[in-house]
């Protein structure tokens, strides 16, 4: 590969690693597994670099590739990758006002995202990220009414677990 490619590839890593950081911690339960899943998924990325073509933004293209490697390392382990355990997770709301409440929603919320298989989960993650359908249906590689339809059951899913 050219200096070229390798210092844009380089260049679009930095500005977008935020990205397979997300991944890495929705995927992964501890440090050291949220590093090495964070190189292979690099490893992924400079990989396929060279036929990214530029059809669809980096960061979607990222996001595609990082959810796929995560997924199928997640679903080839014979040791399933524990996801995140939000109860551990001690959530502060930097606001002059604390809100106990809040703080009680929002680990019910992640503790019912965490019983998502992890195409749900992967769904969630993009839809809180504030991506619009068409980008969430482009990265997990379905329709975008699909996307919707299945936003809509996982949402019904959410409130069932939520209050049964």
């Amino acid at each position: 590969m050219t200096k070229e490619l390798e210092h844009s590839f380089v260049s679009e890593l930095e500005k977008n690693q935020n990205i397979v950081h997300k991944v890495c911690s929705l995927y992964t339960n501890n440090r050291d597994a949220h590093n090495d899943l964070f190189q292979e998924i690099t490893i992924q990325l400079w990989k396929a670099y060279p036929k990214f073509r530029g059809d669809s933004k980096f960061s979607t293209w990222m996001y595609r590739v990082a959810l796929n490697t995560a997924i199928t390392l997640y679903r080839k382990s014979k040791k399933r990758i524990k996801t995140q355990d939000y109860d551990a997770v001690i959530f502060k709301i930097k606001t002059d006002e604390y809100d106990e409440t809040q703080e009680q929603q929002l680990k019910l919320m992640y503790k019912a995202v965490k019983q998502l298989n992890d195409i749900e989960k992967a769904l969630v993650f993009l839809y809180l990220e504030d991506k619009d359908y068409s980008d969430i249906a482009d990265t997990l590689g379905i329709t975008e009414v699909n996307a919707r339809v299945k936003m809509n059951r996982i949402k019904k899913k959410l409130r069932t677990i939520i209050n049964p």
